[in-house]
């Protein structure tokens, strides 16, 4: 059995892709979520699991051991950058949180997750701390990657830094390939959507207008439009439930519209088996905030793949040295 801890947890995308990798069973013996909303939507995927809340709250030795520590943590800058060596440098981020619970609890591994800009936040500085600051935690084997999401089956251009960590320095891991699968957005819509995600004439005026004067002022082009054709999305954010224009779905002979729910969560790799328990607006929400599942069960496959055959080699040397 392989436990691990689900922190900054969300609905529970990193976790899942976690369970959909492994062969062996997945427990996850401790969640920590803050928003209300995400945690009852996970509560209700994971019945009669507990949501902590808070984690700046949490001591770190009343954390579980466990083997693998998962974490989407929001991207902080870190005022004492450069200033100091110690453990100062990190203290007051969310990051923090995560080098304690590192330090007290030492698991074999862990994966974090986080926005594509944290690799060149305030000039590199940051992730340069974070990576230094894990490798002073024992995690010398540390690596990092940006992947996308239509890289791996989803219709979607998400990109997303994932740093990966090992106790053991033996374990050779590499950040999985592209898989090679074709996208197309029509496989995540749903057929006979509700009117209501149709856009009003005021709101499709709006995002036309808006498009034409960015693009007279060199600022990008505003909304994008995709139809059941298109290979992918621009990336869904948390701010969907806005008026999404990020992503807007062309329709004959009426206004485009918006994602449903449903298709957020296709769109992010979540099966229809998926309880949608919120509002629309705090789906959305949800879903933007949330990970690509299929990305997060390729690093995961990797993962695990590769703690096994470390595993499987040190077995082996010991046999040897006993003969």
């Amino acid at each position: 059995m392989i436990k691990i801890i689900d922190l900054f947890a969300g609905i529970g995308g990193i976790r899942r892709g976690f369970e959909q990798a492994s062969r062996k069973p997945v427990k996850c013996v401790f969640t920590s979520e803050w928003d209300k909303y995400a945690a009852e939507t996970y509560k209700a995927n994971y019945p009669g699991e507990e949501v902590h809340g808070d984690i700046t709250l949490i001591d770190e030795h009343n954390v579980p051991d466990h083997d693998i520590l998962l974490a989407g943590f929001p991207c902080q800058p870190f005022s004492q950058a450069g200033l100091k060596k110690g453990f100062d440098d990190t203290r007051g981020t969310l990051f923090f949180d995560i080098e304690r619970i590192l330090l007290a609890k030492k698991p074999k591994a862990f994966l974090l997750e986080n926005v594509k800009r944290l690799k060149t936040h305030d000039g590199g500085r940051t992730l340069d701390i974070i990576i230094k600051h894990l490798k002073a935690a024992g995690y010398e084997n540390v690596q990092y990657e940006v992947l996308r999401a239509r890289d791996f089956g989803l219709p979607q251009n998400r990109e997303r830094i994932l740093i990966v960590g090992f106790l053991d320095e033996n374990v050779k891991f590499e950040f999985p390939k592209p898989s090679g699968v074709p996208t197309r957005v029509g496989d995540i819509l749903e057929n006979n959507p509700d009117e209501k995600y149709t856009i009003s004439d005021r709101l499709w005026e709006g995002h036309q207008r808006r498009k034409k004067e960015n693009k007279i002022k060199g600022k990008g082009f505003g909304f994008g439009i995709v139809d059941e054709n298109s290979e992918y999305t621009n990336t869904i954010s948390a701010r969907y439930y806005k008026d999404g224009s990020e992503i807007l779905i062309s329709q004959k002979n009426k206004n485009p519209r918006k994602l449903t729910p449903r298709e957020a969560a296709r769109l992010q790799g979540f099966p229809d088996t998926f309880k949608i328990v919120a509002s629309d607006n705090q789906a959305y929400k949800q879903f933007g905030n949330s990970v690509p599942v299929n990305v997060m069960e390729a690093v995961a496959a990797e993962m695990l793949k590769s703690m096994a055959e470390a595993e499987k080699n040190k077995k082996t040397k010991k046999l040897q040295i006993t003969e």
